[in-house]
């Protein structure tokens, strides 16, 4: 039996709007730490925060939005998207935390101090877990059909558990480095670059609750078509 066509219009809708706000979202922090903060390198013998912006730059475009674009893949025919996808978020999101790590390493800074670096540091690990149980779970060697019908809904629910963390740690990231920039007066609390940031901010967690709310309203579809039968 088809799904209702009004229920299929709102996940669509929602579906559509995230990736409008996930394009938003990676234009503006390409803006930011390019054409503003100077650009990236993974190596810079001068202006070390070329090293650091490869940091909010894979966070945001390889972690966030690949993670976003995985989610709905989640179907048994397209597991391997889902898991590739996933895998491709998580590698690009460490490589982005190790980025951070050698901008304070090369700078003397202390790692790990504050809520969004412990907080981001436990996204990462939590979600690499996910990755390595839904791959041995679901993929190979692959559990028992039994086992995967009881671990399939709590596998899903963790996974936007740990995405929802992945949101909120980067919406913490935001907000420390900007307020560092404004502590040290290099960027005016009422600059176009402070707006810039800000946006890019807001656009990342009305992405994630778009997300959401597009994994909600598909459920409630499955649901919908379940019970008619």
């Amino acid at each position: 039996m088809g799904v209702p066509a009004a229920t299929t219009a709102k996940s669509k809708a929602f579906f559509f709007t995230a990736q409008v706000l996930a394009a938003a979202a990676a234009v503006m922090v390409l803006v930011w730490c390019i054409h503003l903060r100077g650009g990236l390198a993974f190596h810079s013998a001068g202006d070390k925060s070329l090293i650091f912006n490869v940091h909010p730059v894979l966070m945001l475009i390889g972690f966030i939005i690949m993670g976003s674009e995985a989610l709905p893949w989640s179907k048994q025919v397209n597991k391997c998207i889902h898991l590739i996808l996933h895998g491709l978020a998580l590698v690009l999101g460490a490589v982005g935390i190790s980025a951070a790590f050698k901008f304070h390493n090369e700078l003397g800074i202390s790692n790990l101090y504050s809520l969004h670096s412990w907080l981001g540091l436990g996204t990462i690990s939590l979600y690499g877990i996910q990755w390595i149980l839904g791959f041995v779970t679901f993929l190979f060697p692959g559990a028992s059909g039994s086992l995967k019908a009881t671990f399939l809904p709590w596998h899903a629910v963790f996974g936007v558990f740990v995405y929802l963390l992945g949101i909120v740690s980067a919406e913490l990231g935001f907000l420390e480095k900007l307020t560092f920039l404004e502590t040290f007066g290099t960027v005016n609390r009422f600059s176009g670059e402070a707006l810039l940031v800000n946006c890019t901010a807001l656009a990342v967690l009305l992405l994630g609750v778009s997300v959401v709310l597009s994994l909600i309203a598909s459920h409630l579809e499955s649901t919908k078509v379940y019970s008619a039968d």
